[in-house]
């Protein structure tokens, strides 16, 4: 009876450490899904959204430096107005933070993006940045942080070409922390309002799959 119990107690153990391994692998292979997707946006110049919004990486002087200071000076400047528009200090700003993601600097891109919008929250690079916030969360596992990034895109900047693209990556953000019942309606949301755009045509492939 004492050797059936523990061979029963050791076969039960084996299946909770072979789900415990399933789950593992699951998330690794999720995490190399989210730096894959961005490795391929990043490539693909997916920041051509507003006119000469494009990082230019050809830019050397003085990028790394205001990337750092945009990091060191992100939590003194929560509370700070917006500064007035300067196209050649924002664009600056805007090709260090994206210079981190190359980088696969996740942590500090997303603290420089977030200095960023609260310093121009009203550049032509803003709505961009705002995305961009969105992608390197999910790229870090902050899926919170990720929701509120994508969704901040349709409420702040609501004729931004990111827009589908955002909503979209709302949805798959939204699957993940389990709110099934909040991606349906994103995904009717972009297919409904933005017909023939790429997000569209993703929507509608993950609706006929739920």
């Amino acid at each position: 009876m004492q050797l059936q119990q523990m061979q029963d107690q050791i076969s039960r153990q084996q299946g909770i450490i072979e789900e415990l391994q399933n789950d593992v692998s699951r998330m690794k292979q999720e995490n190399l899904e989210r730096y894959q997707d961005l490795d391929k946006r990043i490539t693909s110049g997916a920041t051509a959204a507003a006119p000469a919004a494009t990082p230019d990486n050809s830019s050397t002087g003085g990028a790394s430096s205001a990337a750092g200071a945009a990091v060191g000076a992100g939590a003194a400047q929560q509370t700070a107005s917006a500064e007035p528009a300067d196209p050649a200090k924002e664009k600056l700003f805007y090709d260090a933070a994206f210079d981190l993601i190359k980088q696969k600097d996740f942590d500090k891109a997303s603290q420089a993006f977030a200095a960023f919008l609260r310093k121009y929250p009203n550049s032509q690079y803003a709505g961009n940045a705002q995305y961009w916030l969105g992608e390197v969360n999910l790229a870090k596992g902050d899926l919170q942080g990720a929701s509120q990034a994508f969704a901040k895109v349709s409420q702040l900047y609501p004729k931004h070409s990111k827009v589908p693209d955002s909503l979209y990556k709302l949805a798959d953000v939204e699957r993940r922390l389990g709110h099934t019942d909040k991606v349906k309606g994103i995904l009717q949301q972009v297919i409904n309002q933005y017909p023939g755009t790429s997000a569209a045509q993703l929507a509608q492939r993950d609706l006929q799959k739920i």
